[in-house]
């Protein structure tokens, strides 16, 4: 295989979705060269739709003990999408209960222990620790295509930065309370927060990012179909 497609596998292979960042910054320009790579997602119509807020320094510390601090005393969620199902059914259950206990374990946190539960999932609201917090969000009267727009230059920043030595973790979290990022963050009525990512320099000694994380193989989500007597 060509050196290059090589590398391009490797940066999709070896992502993982990363909760514990060194404090190492990450400069302006870097940021800046990932977006214009990531940029180059397909878009219907070439709309290119994303918006993105880049969050450092006193901004992100201000921003995440702010919405850190609300969620733990039990303030009022006001999502505008629902991310998950309303019930759960098989098989996505079960994915669901495996990484989300092996994400537990890995931290010592035991079934029953609610409170260290919420302490964990309240960090996401600080991008886990780090030095960078994007948020980003979309017009409203975009439609769907828009989200899948999104979701693919989504993907590009977290295959970009890989090539910097960087790692992210991609956050819905944020998508719980839209209306105080949105006075936070001075977002206008007509945008819609959609969701975060951290970025930074993992932290490949923290228990909570070397635990496995299995995928499903090919066949259990494909179908080769060469005529239709294959349907």
């Amino acid at each position: 295989m060509h050196e290059v497609n090589e590398a391009v596998l490797e940066a999709i292979e070896g992502r993982r979705s990363i909760r514990a960042f060194c404090p190492t910054e990450v400069n302006d320009e870097t940021i800046a060269r990932i977006l214009t790579a990531a940029a180059r997602a397909p878009s219907g119509s070439n709309i290119q739709p994303w918006q993105v807020i880049v969050l450092k320094g006193e901004a992100l510390q201000t921003f995440g003990a702010t919405l850190e601090a609300h969620e733990l005393s039990g303030g009022a969620a006001d999502p505008e999408y629902h991310y998950y199902p309303r019930e759960w059914r098989e098989p996505y259950l079960a994915r669901r209960r495996e990484v989300g206990w092996a994400l537990y374990a890995s931290l010592g946190i035991e079934r029953g222990q609610k409170q260290a539960m919420a302490c964990q999932n309240a960090r996401n609201l600080r991008f886990f620790g780090a030095p960078v917090g994007l948020i980003f969000t979309l017009d409203r009267d975009m439609e769907i295509g828009s989200w899948l727009d999104l979701g693919m230059f989504l993907q590009n920043i977290m295959i970009a930065a890989r090539a910097f030595g960087l790692d992210t973790c991609p956050q819905a979290a944020f998508a719980r309370y839209p209306g105080l990022i949105a006075d936070l963050l001075s977002i206008p009525a007509e945008r819609q927060v959609i969701c975060g990512m951290a970025l930074g320099v993992a932290d490949t000694a923290a228990p909570e990012n070397r635990f496995p994380v299995p995928r499903v193989a090919v066949p259990s989500f494909t179908r080769f179909v060469t005529t239709l007597a294959d349907r």
